[in-house]
């Protein structure tokens, strides 16, 4: 099956234009799923975009998952965790009679590996996630024992995300650092190859403990960034699910008068945000000046915004916690001020206009996003100027610090710590805008480290005051998504962590 599966890519490959062809469909049993941004990396240690948190769905399982409430529940994992009174220690029972997809079952000592590998590879993106962890040991074949520094409340909801994705033992010893040249986990389907900058194959797998539930032979996520084009796929029957549309474009397939295509929608925990370098060697004029930077901010209608690029479908709001957290508290937002700005700029003192350098990602709508900023920061008196890059080079100048302002969408986390710790604590992998606070690193600790619900609220309202002070990191909204598909794929679950999974999926005929 595989190897058929394998000779129709290459057909594909060789005699058409990559990620035009034929491949899939219900001809095929194959579903193609089309995806604006394409994974970083398809190895779950060093992984660090949203496309690859899609992606791991299909071949790749976690301790644990959410469900369509956003519970956490058990996957690789057999239950929720057992801790230890003060909170320090936790056991893991594994799920038993499991087999990673290239035959190596899985047991307490895979995960050991796994875990100890995200949390002491140079390169991981992990780290941070799993800093609470001291030891990991197994306790008997299928129990993991961890011993934490401190308790740690969001640990589970990380073993629930990419920290808890765990790898072939086997296939990890062969490829070492290479890993996501040939990954190895368990899932529903199994790696079959990758072309890229146009699509990731995947067939179903021999070797899957859930086997029964997967109705598909295989499934392909096709790289489209253009949301206009990736519907116009869709309407064509050149694939048959297109995940994250733009809101005028679903809107389009919900208006079709024969209805060959349906709208999923999903009212996410996902944001986004605008990180201001802030690095002092970066010297630009917003690195510079917190006062600059509250100008930039009141430039910015996020009303205006919402509706011009997405046609009022997002919920606007300046926190990174989503509005359906039981831990939402109210914040003063920096308002809407274009007049103030312009007071701010005249009473810097420096020549007007203010260059500001604004990367975004390729794609119509970032793009169009950017457009409205830039026009509204520069009736103020900036000089914005739009720098597109796809989303593996944004990123990579992102982490050197090697930009001005970077408009950048986070696809949330169940718990809030997901929504702040790695984005706003010193050294984190994602603290683009390099802040840089002993007291709000101790605040994020702190947070993390208790599970009373008042008190996390708390300490989470001083954290969002804290960072909006330094006007670094401006959050615009919370996302609002589109997944369109073809009526007659059914199957499909799409949660409020905003990743369609396709385990179940089928054709209809």
């Amino acid at each position: 099956m595989a190897a058929a599966f394998a000779a129709s890519v290459l057909l594909l490959t060789s005699c058409a234009t990559p990620g035009a062809g034929d491949v899939g469909g219900p001809a095929q049993n194959i579903l193609v799923v089309t995806t604006p941004t394409e994974p970083d990396s398809l190895d779950p240690t060093n992984a660090n975009n949203f496309a690859a948190r899609l992606v791991f769905t299909s071949f790749c399982e976690k301790l644990y998952d959410v469900d369509d409430r956003l519970n956490i529940v058990p996957q690789l994992a057999a239950a929720l965790p057992t801790f230890a009174a003060d909170g320090k220690s936790l056991d893991i029972p594994v799920r038993p009679g499991v087999t990673f997809n290239d035959g190596t079952p899985l047991d307490a000592a895979a995960v050991k590996e796994t875990l100890d590998r995200h949390r002491t590879l140079k390169t991981s993106a992990r780290k941070n996630e799993l800093s609470a962890i001291a030891d990991v040991s197994v306790r008997d074949p299928l129990t993991v024992h961890i011993e934490l520094k401190r308790p740690s409340a969001p640990l589970v909801a990380q073993l629930a995300d990419r920290a808890g994705l765990i790898m072939s033992p086997t296939a990890l010893q062969k490829l070492g650092d290479d890993f996501s040249t040939a990954p190895i986990c368990v899932g529903p389907f199994t790696y079959s190859g990758r072309l890229s900058g146009s699509e990731i194959q995947f067939t179903k797998s021999d070797y899957y403990y859930d086997a029964d539930k997967v109705k598909l032979r295989g499934i392909v996520y096709r790289f489209i960034n253009n949301s206009g084009v990736a519907t116009a796929n869709l309407q064509a029957g050149s694939t048959q699910v297109a995940e994250h549309l733009d809101p005028s474009d679903a809107l389009k397939l919900q208006a079709e008068p024969d209805a060959q295509n349906r709208v999923l929608r999903s009212d996410t925990v996902a944001y986004q945000s605008i990180h201001i370098n802030v690095r002092p060697q970066v010297g630009t004029p917003l690195s510079k000046s917190v006062d600059l930077r509250r100008a930039f901010e009141m430039s910015i209608d996020r009303n205006a915004l919402n509706k011009a690029v997405w046609n009022d479908q997002n919920v606007v709001d300046c926190q990174p916690l989503p509005v359906q957290s039981a831990l939402h508290s109210d914040v003063n937002c920096t308002p809407y001020d274009p007049e103030g700005a312009r007071r701010i700029i005249a009473a810097s003192g420096l020549p007007t206009p203010i260059p500001v350098e604004l990367m975004v990602l390729t794609g119509s709508a970032p793009q169009r996003e950017a457009q409205v900023i830039q026009a509204m920061a520069n009736d103020v008196g900036f000089d914005v100027s739009v720098k597109p890059l796809d989303q593996v080079s944004a990123l990579k100048l992102a982490r050197s610090g090697d930009f001005d302002v970077y408009l950048q969408g986070w696809s949330g986390r169940v718990d809030p710590d997901g929504n702040t710790n790695d984005l706003v604590t010193t050294g984190g992998s994602n603290n683009f805008n390099g802040l840089s606070s002993p007291e709000l690193d101790s605040l994020v600790q702190q947070a993390g480290s208790t599970s009373v619900p008042d008190q996390r609220r708390a300490l989470y309202a001083q954290i969002i005051r804290q960072v909006a002070d330094t006007h670094a990191l401006l959050y615009l909204y919370h996302n609002r998504w589109f997944v369109g598909a073809n009526k007659n794929v059914q199957g499909i679950e799409y949660y409020p962590d905003g990743i369609p999974r396709f385990k179940t999926a089928y054709f209809t005929h």
